[in-house]
Protein backbone atom coordinates (compact mmCIF):
# COMPACT_ATOMS: atom_id res chain seq x y z
CA UNK A 1 0.00 0.00 0.00
CA UNK A 2 0.94 3.63 -0.59
CA UNK A 3 -0.34 7.14 0.58
CA UNK A 4 -0.24 10.02 -1.72
CA UNK A 5 -1.14 13.39 -1.23
CA UNK A 6 -3.58 14.79 -4.36
CA UNK A 7 -4.71 17.77 -5.31
CA UNK A 8 -7.32 19.15 -7.39
CA UNK A 9 -5.92 21.90 -9.81
CA UNK A 10 -9.44 22.87 -10.21
CA UNK A 11 -10.41 23.82 -6.62
CA UNK A 12 -6.92 23.53 -4.86
CA UNK A 13 -8.30 21.03 -2.55
CA UNK A 14 -5.77 18.79 -1.10
CA UNK A 15 -6.40 15.13 0.48
CA UNK A 16 -4.74 11.98 1.07
CA UNK A 17 -5.72 8.76 -0.56
CA UNK A 18 -4.50 5.26 -0.44
CA UNK A 19 -3.32 3.01 -3.59
CA UNK A 20 -2.05 -0.64 -3.95
CA UNK A 21 0.91 0.69 -5.51
CA UNK A 22 2.45 3.32 -7.79
CA UNK A 23 1.36 1.51 -10.37
CA UNK A 24 -2.10 1.34 -9.44
CA UNK A 25 -2.38 5.16 -9.24
CA UNK A 26 -0.97 5.61 -13.07
CA UNK A 27 -4.04 3.08 -13.87
CA UNK A 28 -6.28 4.98 -12.22
CA UNK A 29 -5.21 8.11 -13.41
CA UNK A 30 -4.97 6.98 -17.30
CA UNK A 31 -8.74 5.37 -17.06
CA UNK A 32 -9.77 8.61 -15.46
CA UNK A 33 -10.96 7.02 -12.53
CA UNK A 34 -9.47 9.84 -9.92
CA UNK A 35 -11.89 13.08 -8.93
CA UNK A 36 -11.88 15.33 -6.75
CA UNK A 37 -13.89 14.54 -4.30
CA UNK A 38 -15.35 18.06 -3.60
CA UNK A 39 -16.05 19.48 -7.27
CA UNK A 40 -15.14 16.04 -8.72
CA UNK A 41 -12.92 17.38 -11.28
CA UNK A 42 -10.63 15.10 -13.08
CA UNK A 43 -7.83 17.77 -12.64
CA UNK A 44 -6.35 15.70 -9.99
CA UNK A 45 -2.53 15.33 -9.78
CA UNK A 46 0.13 13.99 -6.95
CA UNK A 47 1.79 16.40 -4.90
CA UNK A 48 5.37 16.43 -3.24
CA UNK A 49 4.88 14.73 0.15
CA UNK A 50 7.16 14.59 3.01
CA UNK A 51 8.05 11.21 4.22
CA UNK A 52 6.29 10.26 7.14
CA UNK A 53 8.48 10.16 10.00
CA UNK A 54 8.68 7.95 12.99
CA UNK A 55 6.59 8.88 16.29
CA UNK A 56 7.90 8.57 19.56
CA UNK A 57 6.02 6.62 21.83
CA UNK A 58 6.61 6.20 25.42
CA UNK A 59 9.90 8.42 25.56
CA UNK A 60 11.32 5.75 23.17
CA UNK A 61 14.30 7.79 21.30
CA UNK A 62 15.22 6.68 17.56
CA UNK A 63 18.06 5.28 16.65
CA UNK A 64 20.37 7.19 14.48
CA UNK A 65 22.03 4.20 13.30
CA UNK A 66 18.35 2.37 11.49
CA UNK A 67 18.87 1.98 8.23
CA UNK A 68 14.75 3.66 7.46
CA UNK A 69 15.89 6.78 9.41
CA UNK A 70 19.16 7.55 7.63
CA UNK A 71 17.06 7.03 4.58
CA UNK A 72 14.17 9.54 5.05
CA UNK A 73 16.74 11.83 6.51
CA UNK A 74 18.99 11.70 3.20
CA UNK A 75 16.07 12.12 1.00
CA UNK A 76 14.70 15.27 3.07
CA UNK A 77 18.83 16.47 2.90
CA UNK A 78 18.59 16.23 -0.82
CA UNK A 79 15.53 18.12 -1.31
CA UNK A 80 16.83 20.83 1.26
CA UNK A 81 19.68 21.31 -1.00
CA UNK A 82 18.07 21.36 -3.86
CA UNK A 83 15.89 24.26 -2.71
CA UNK A 84 18.63 26.00 -0.96
CA UNK A 85 20.23 26.46 -4.59
CA UNK A 86 16.94 27.02 -6.57
CA UNK A 87 15.10 29.12 -4.41
CA UNK A 88 15.81 32.51 -2.42
CA UNK A 89 15.08 32.42 1.12
CA UNK A 90 13.19 35.41 2.57
CA UNK A 91 12.40 34.11 6.05
CA UNK A 92 9.68 34.88 8.10
CA UNK A 93 8.80 37.36 5.38
CA UNK A 94 7.61 34.35 3.36
CA UNK A 95 3.81 35.29 3.49
CA UNK A 96 4.72 39.42 2.82
CA UNK A 97 7.22 38.31 -0.24
CA UNK A 98 4.57 35.82 -1.73
CA UNK A 99 1.60 38.60 -1.49
CA UNK A 100 4.27 40.85 -3.57
CA UNK A 101 4.93 37.98 -6.43
CA UNK A 102 1.55 37.00 -6.71
CA UNK A 103 -0.44 40.37 -7.07
CA UNK A 104 3.10 41.39 -9.03
CA UNK A 105 4.08 44.21 -7.05
CA UNK A 106 7.50 43.05 -7.62
CA UNK A 107 9.41 40.87 -10.21
CA UNK A 108 11.45 37.70 -9.41
CA UNK A 109 13.52 35.04 -11.64
CA UNK A 110 13.46 32.36 -8.71
CA UNK A 111 10.58 30.68 -6.38
CA UNK A 112 10.83 31.58 -2.59
CA UNK A 113 10.89 29.96 0.09
CA UNK A 114 11.06 30.46 3.88
CA UNK A 115 8.77 29.77 7.05
CA UNK A 116 4.77 30.88 7.41
CA UNK A 117 2.38 30.44 10.33
CA UNK A 118 -0.77 28.46 9.83
CA UNK A 119 -2.88 31.07 9.48
CA UNK A 120 -0.31 33.12 7.17
CA UNK A 121 -0.75 29.76 4.92
CA UNK A 122 -4.38 29.87 5.51
CA UNK A 123 -4.83 33.13 4.61
CA UNK A 124 -2.58 32.62 1.25
CA UNK A 125 -4.46 29.66 0.53
CA UNK A 126 -8.06 32.14 0.61
CA UNK A 127 -6.10 34.53 -1.54
CA UNK A 128 -5.47 31.94 -4.30
CA UNK A 129 -2.04 32.26 -3.58
CA UNK A 130 -0.71 28.69 -3.74
CA UNK A 131 2.08 27.28 -1.55
CA UNK A 132 3.36 24.20 -0.57
CA UNK A 133 5.38 22.77 2.92
CA UNK A 134 7.79 20.15 3.99
CA UNK A 135 9.28 19.29 7.39
CA UNK A 136 12.82 21.14 7.60
CA UNK A 137 15.45 19.13 9.29
CA UNK A 138 18.52 20.71 10.95
CA UNK A 139 21.63 18.47 10.56
CA UNK A 140 22.45 18.51 13.98
CA UNK A 141 24.69 15.28 13.63
CA UNK A 142 27.20 16.50 10.62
Amino acid sequence: MIKYKLICHDCQTSFDSWFSSSKEYDKLKKKKFLTCHNCNSLKIEKTLMTPNVFRLRNNTKIDANDKKFKDIKEITSKYQKFIKKNLNNVGEDFAYEARLIHYKEKKFSKGIYGSATEDDLKQLKEEGIKTQTINWIKNETN
